[in-house]
């Protein structure tokens, strides 16, 4: 592993909800540009086979952990596997979400909220919290915060996701803005994606009768670029993120959007 080549070369990341879609996506693109990978997720076997995957590519680079993020002592946990694992902690992307479709006012509930809440944001300050020392101990070290457009821009029917996306988004600077006055040497941003190719779009499947391409021609419409997002379009942020290459960069929000909130 030592002297790897790439843009995060000798780094070392943690990535939640790494099992599949943007978080697979994000650790291929940072194993592969040099970095050890600890991949986390509460589906464990999907953890490990991409771990292996990886591994089998660049043998060494990636570990797995089972990983519920909405737990406060398996953070403590999962981080202190990944630091001996890995010899140390410079890039945290907290990246694990859910979604649960489409419910307006009247029908939403509490387990709703909660759940959303705990996972989509209450897991975010929990892993600053924890891996922050790690993180100043390896600085410069960088970390990177999944939020979405729907953080930046409401939609009806969607009230806890854009409540939660939005908190991501405002702890964001909170996080940045301290670890700026205390010379840490640690920076957090923000990366707010639009609709991309991974399972939390299966509910906009499901209302277009099961038609992928009818609802990925639906979801577009409001997109300048009239495509649906890839997951490397947002892994590609989050290397630029997590390199040195952005070293001047804190409590920023990068959109991902195909132009959308541009207009």
């Amino acid at each position: 592993m030592t002297g790897r080549a790439g843009r995060v070369a000798g780094k070392q990341a943690l990535i939640t909800g790494a099992a599949g879609g943007l978080g697979e996506a994000m650790a291929w693109m940072l194993a592969r540009e040099g970095a050890k990978v600890a991949v986390t997720d509460v589906n464990l076997a999907g953890a490990r086979t991409l771990a292996d995957a990886i591994n089998a590519e660049i043998p060494g680079a990636a570990f797995a952990f089972q990983h519920d993020v909405a737990r406060e002592d398996q953070w403590a946990s999962v981080i202190d596997g990944a630091v001996k694992a890995m010899g140390g902690l410079s890039i945290l992307v907290n990246n694990a979400g859910v979604g649960d479709g489409l419910t307006f006012v009247e029908q939403d509930t509490v387990a709703s909220w909660q759940r959303q809440f705990e996972i989509n944001l209450l897991s975010i300050m929990l892993g600053c919290k924890h891996a922050m020392p790690h993180l100043r101990s390896s600085a410069p070290s960088s970390i990177i915060n999944i939020s979405s457009i729907a953080g930046l821009a409401a939609a009806p029917g969607m009230g806890a996701y854009n409540a939660t996306k939005a908190g991501v988004w405002m702890y964001t600077k909170t996080v940045a803005l301290e670890a700026a006055k205390m010379e840490w040497n640690v920076r957090c941003n923000s990366v707010h994606p639009v609709f991309i190719k991974t399972p939390i779009l299966d509910p906009f499947i499901a209302l277009a009768g099961g038609d992928e391409a009818k609802a990925h021609e639906r979801l577009s419409r409001g997109i300048p670029l009239k495509r649906i997002g890839e997951p490397d379009d947002v892994a590609y942020c989050v290397l630029y993120l997590a390199s040195d290459e952005s070293k001047f960069v804190t409590g920023t929000e990068f959109k991902i959007d195909g132009g959308m909130l541009a207009q």
